[in-house]
């Protein structure tokens, strides 16, 4: 399966990274430089895969800024620029929206709808998407109408992002999380169930038949090769530590 994808907006972590919205116990421990130099790794390796990588200039005022993936939704020639949940984020679709406007008819939500890119699993006929913490049934509905294309809800206020629990790889394969494994809307997938301890992992980002995972869950990576994938590891621990992974750093178009 070759991959659509012509580009990539990505924008590193700014100097007030160790700002971010988490509740990671080692998110004081957070190392800027390092994160610098992963956020540079993943860059290179999109290049390397052929993608048209626009970087965009760090965004102080908002210490989030770098999980570009929220900021919006994408489909065939159509972009819709989200609303975030969390009013500390709001804002980071500005900057987005400007690139998005060159290359696709764009559109942003209005209050009270919330929305954010990390809750919508992107399969090949339809999307699923989280109602969270994060995105409520407005957008939800919002996103389908504007962006002309089946959305299937999974509805769960416990959490924040639905990728952070399940990520089509393609081949009608997901990689999901034991919590989610049995849930009705994924009985027609082929499931790879990740260890309840490596559940980052279950945030992986495919380009065509190549698989980006996180280096740190060797299980989870040798589940994903065992199902007839190639993977590409990266750490992204600094990323972790806000809460943030693979797909988050990167708006795919």
């Amino acid at each position: 399966m070759g991959s659509s994808l012509k580009r990539a907006i990505v924008r590193p972590p700014p100097s007030s990274f160790r700002g971010c919205i988490s509740s990671h116990p080692l998110v004081g421990t957070l190392d800027l430089d390092l994160a610098l130099h992963q956020h540079e790794k993943y860059c290179h390796e999109l290049e390397e895969r052929g993608l048209d990588v626009i970087r965009l200039p760090p965004d102080v005022s908002h210490p989030d800024s770098c999980f570009v993936e929220d900021t919006a939704v994408i489909h065939k020639s159509k972009a819709l620029l989200t609303r975030m949940a969390r009013s500390e984020r709001r804002g980071e679709e500005i900057s987005v929206h400007q690139v998005l406007k060159d290359y696709l008819s764009t559109k942003v939500i209005q209050a009270p709808t919330t929305l954010e890119g990390g809750d919508v699993v992107h399969c090949e006929k339809f999307f699923i998407s989280g109602e969270s913490q994060r995105s409520n049934l407005v957008g939800i509905r919002e996103m389908e109408t504007w962006l002309g294309i089946e959305v299937r809800i999974v509805s769960d206020p416990r959490i924040v992002h639905l990728k952070s629990h399940m990520t089509y790889l393609g081949k009608n394969t997901m990689v999901v999380t034991p919590s989610y494994a049995k849930h009705p809307i994924l009985e027609r997938f082929d499931r790879i169930v990740i260890p309840e301890e490596e559940a980052y992992a279950a945030n992986t980002l495919s380009l065509g038949d190549l698989v980006f995972m996180s280096s740190r869950h060797r299980r989870s990576i040798q589940l994903v090769k065992s199902a007839g994938f190639e993977v590409l590891p990266l750490d992204l621990s600094e990323f972790e530590k806000c809460e943030g992974a693979l797909t988050c750093l990167s708006l795919l178009f």
